[in-house]
């Protein structure tokens, strides 16, 4: 927000986001280990049943970048995590509507960060996936 003088405020939601920001950066090397096992190992049972598996490959790819600014791995790994967590809102047991809660959390993160999901993201993830999807 600028005030009158051209000066730059932060609001109060800003100053609160900032601040969780660098607790982001502290996440143990085995926390980011067991969120990578669990989402391979979900995933490779669903690939072939999925209809946004291709996004969530490359949601992945990207949050897992180096390159990739940390706000956009905060809201990337999120949606990931939350597609791995077995607690969720919808529970992915039930047919059909099980993963549509996963959906709508990764459709919200993408159009969020999309522009930092690259062309080679998505690439690695169509790749990815037809390798899954054939094995």
């Amino acid at each position: 927000m600028r005030s009158r003088t051209g000066a730059t405020h932060a609001g109060a939601f800003d100053v609160a986001y900032l601040t969780c920001l660098p607790n982001m950066t502290v996440m143990a090397a085995a926390d980011e280990a067991e969120l990578r096992r669990r989402f391979w190992k979900k995933l490779k049972g669903l690939a072939a049943r999925l209809p946004f598996a291709e996004d969530l490959i490359a949601a992945h790819y990207c949050a897992f970048d180096r390159q990739t600014p940390l706000h956009v791995k905060a809201v990337l790994v999120g949606a990931v995590a939350y597609f791995v967590l077995p607690t969720d809102f919808i529970p992915d047991v039930l047919p059909i509507i099980g993963y549509s809660d996963d959906a709508a959390v990764l459709a919200a993160a993408i159009k969020l960060v999309s522009s930092h999901i690259k062309p080679d993201h998505r690439e690695a993830a169509q790749q990815t996936l037809a390798r899954l999807r054939s094995a």
